[in-house]
């Protein structure tokens, strides 16, 4: 169930469907804003950390999350417990990008992630995207692949890393994306 709101982003997202192994539970989808920073970063660096086994350290620190505010949005989805999962948009001309999906370790694997992603192109809809793009580390191609080909994404191109970001493993980004039909 979405429920616009006048300022921003008001949703409430109902428990996943059956195919889920454990429901959702009611969270409210909001638009991050600064107060959110310390929270976000916990959280992105949570459901972040096994891609330790690539690069060395935190995914994100409070500076960077700043950055990407100033830049883009975070959806955030707010549980009782605080921030539950987020996922950052970024709008670049005709096309959006969809980055740091983040959900609670404990909260994985029940529809949130999904319904977050839902989310996110909905607003990129809105935004006036005809397309949104994504990209994951080859190191975890194997794992979210096939999640993100399941919500209708299609393999792209790979590409190599920056050269200031240093991996301990060979690896290299996988770009996905995915055609946004208007509702209009």
């Amino acid at each position: 169930m979405l429920r616009s709101a006048q300022n921003g982003f008001a949703i409430t997202m109902m428990a996943a469907g059956a195919n889920s192994p454990s429901p959702v539970g009611n969270v409210r989808l909001r638009e991050g804003v600064s107060r959110d920073v310390e929270a976000l970063r916990r959280l992105i660096n949570a459901a972040f950390v096994v891609e330790q086994a690539v690069f060395a350290g935190d995914r994100i620190d409070d500076l960077e999350v700043r950055a990407y505010m100033s830049r883009g949005t975070f959806l955030v989805a707010e549980g009782s417990g605080g921030l539950a999962g987020c996922v950052y948009i970024e709008t670049r001309d005709d096309r959006s990008y969809l980055g740091l999906l983040a959900v609670q370790p404990a909260r994985q694997r029940t529809g949130l992630g999904r319904q977050l992603v839902a989310a996110a192109e909905n607003l990129a809809r809105e935004s006036g995207s005809r397309a949104m793009d994504l990209r994951v580390i080859s190191a975890r191609g194997e794992q979210l692949s096939p999640f993100y080909q399941r919500l209708g994404y299609q393999f792209v191109r790979t590409e190599p890393f920056p050269p200031d970001l240093v991996a301990k493993v060979p690896s290299h980004y996988i770009l996905m994306s995915k055609p946004l039909m208007s509702f209009r």
